[in-house]
């Protein structure tokens, strides 16, 4: 044997099948429909994000509607209050009335999601709670000067 050239079909090499090879297709095939089924189940399975619904002043704070329940981060910083909330709403200010006082308050976007800063001439302190009320989260912010 000199090569593997085909003259007489006399060696070791085999000749080419001219079938077409359907299992590479099939499995491809499989492959895909089977990525496609498994994002339609995972898109099904996805709860609707978390999203600020509206905000309403009340006698002594803040009423806070969403969705569902969001999570939650609040702190008192240098007199005002500010609640970090896992969700999606749009920019909205306001103002509102304390014990006969002007507060501001204010909901912004940020990188971890909305930020409602409540903001007066007198320090203040928050306390707030929440509950589901009619398939929706309301939160109630309750404000006291200090």
């Amino acid at each position: 044997m000199h090569g593997s050239e085909d003259k007489d079909a006399a060696h070791s090499t085999p000749e080419d099948d001219p079938r077409p090879q359907l299992l590479p297709r099939v499995l491809g095939s499989l492959a895909i429909v089977g990525l496609m089924v498994g994002l339609m189940i995972g898109r099904l399975t996805t709860p609707d994000p978390t999203a600020l619904l509206q905000v309403e002043p009340a006698t002594d704070g803040l009423v806070v509607w969403f969705n569902h329940e969001p999570k939650l981060h609040g702190e008192h910083i240098d007199g005002t209050v500010a609640l970090l909330f896992d969700a999606q709403g749009h920019a909205q200010a306001g103002q509102l009335k304390v014990n006969d006082k002007d507060v501001n308050w204010r909901v912004r976007k940020t990188d971890g999601g909305l930020l409602l800063n409540l903001v007066a001439a007198r320090p203040l302190r928050g306390e707030w709670s929440g509950k589901a009320v009619d398939d929706r989260w309301r939160l109630e912010i309750h404000l006291l000067e200090q």
